[in-house]
């Protein structure tokens, strides 16, 4: 009982929190403008993501789009092929057939491969002693961020393998991920499959989340050398709250500042401030295709979708197009600039996201890559319901 009402208090408090965020993202005089247009590819890119976020792009990353349910295969094959660690950091935990095919995976994992496993005390408050007791069964070492009653909480998605195969997205461990996005039990979400140098930058993001958690370090085999492993270049952000701007914002608005051609974004709780907002009006009349798909009336968040569409008169007004995904909740986080970059990862645009959560998202400049996601938003428009 006295879980349910901490939880109950906790949600009440980020709701809260979430409308004094809105209405102060919109009133700020002081609020961040990224003000400068900067390539969509090459090193002009790069050293503009360098000065916003602190990261270049790294050469030498194979990646791999993964929609929906897929998601669980790829990760229990690289849980199944793991030498030497398996690490697993995520928002939603709760029991269900997801949890037991993952913990199957885990309990079948080669000997002497450690398994740390790091979850939200709030994102998985539900999950109840099953999944702990699962966890723990299969030798894997169990911590809990930040238990208590405080916003700030850790909303990453990761998983890296060996500290060689890294997997981040929207995705958490529930049944509501499985599946193909066809019905209201299975939402739609992407993630991707990442090798390559940024791989070391997801441990990284793991190892300090866990060390708060536990106090503990990674011991130093967790971060192997990595050489190239394909074509792509990436380059891995992480977000934590900050008293005027988060790394999140600013690189949603460097994307914004990329875009010269066209800009996709689909996003799973569209309420972003002033700023944003008005980059997105300013980049439609440029003459930018800017295409958004959020979530229709079935998301989880009525707060958020009704937020959302009191922003849609001066985005349509410009030339924005917009699309309310109806089979199921869209969850997804992703962005495609001029066919070029992309950004998929944990990040959504609304104040919470963008300025008290912990978030991470990877940064892709491959046009391969960038189609994949491009197709993958034309089949969601497909089975979406466009506002005007």
């Amino acid at each position: 009982m006295r879980k349910a009402l901490l939880l109950i208090s906790l949600a009440v408090a980020l709701g809260i929190g979430a409308g004094l965020w809105m209405r102060r993202s919109r009133e700020s005089g002081n609020a961040f403008h990224l003000d400068s247009r900067v390539p969509s590819s090459g090193e002009g890119f790069s050293a503009a993501l360098q000065q916003t976020v602190g990261e270049r792009l790294k050469p030498g990353h194979r990646v791999e789009l993964l929609e929906n349910g897929a998601i669980f295969g790829a990760l229990t094959e690289a849980i199944g092929r793991a030498e030497s660690s398996v690490h697993i950091e995520i928002y939603i935990w709760t029991k269900g057939a997801v949890s037991k095919r993952v913990i199957g995976a885990l309990r079948a994992r080669r000997p002497g491969v450690a398994c740390r496993v790091l979850l939200d005390a709030f994102g998985s408050g539900e999950r109840g002693d099953e999944v702990d007791a699962g966890l723990r069964e299969v030798g894997c070492e169990l911590r809990i961020f930040r238990p208590g009653k405080r916003i700030e909480r850790n909303h990453r998605k990761l998983a890296i393998l060996d500290g060689r195969v890294g997997f981040t997205g929207g995705f958490g461990i529930d049944d509501r991920w499985s599946g193909d996005a066809k019905d209201e039990d299975h939402w739609r979400d992407s993630a991707v499959r990442v090798e390559g140098p940024s791989v070391a930058d997801l441990q990284t993001t793991f190892a300090e989340d866990w060390q708060e958690a536990s106090g503990e370090l990674l011991p130093p085999e967790a971060f192997p050398p990595l050489a190239a492993a394909g074509p792509s270049r990436a380059a891995f952000v992480r977000s934590s709250a900050a008293p005027v701007v988060t790394l999140a914002e600013r690189l949603t608005q460097l994307m914004l500042a990329a875009a010269h051609q066209r800009l996709l974004i689909e996003n799973a709780y569209f309420v972003p401030g002033g700023p944003v907002l008005e980059l997105l009006v300013r980049r439609a009349r440029e003459g930018v295709a800017v295409r958004i798909l959020v979530p229709g009336k079935k998301s989880d968040s009525k707060f958020s979708f009704t937020w959302q569409q009191r922003e849609y008169g001066d985005l349509v007004k410009s030339g924005v197009r917009i699309w309310e995904f109806q089979p199921t909740m869209m969850h997804a986080k992703t962005m495609v600039v001029d066919g070029a970059l992309s950004v998929i990862g944990s990040v959504n645009l609304d104040p919470l996201s963008l300025d008290k959560l912990e978030e991470g998202a990877l940064v892709v400049e491959d046009a391969a890559f960038a189609a994949a996601l491009e197709r993958s938003f034309a089949n969601d428009c497909a089975r979406a319901q466009e506002q005007r």
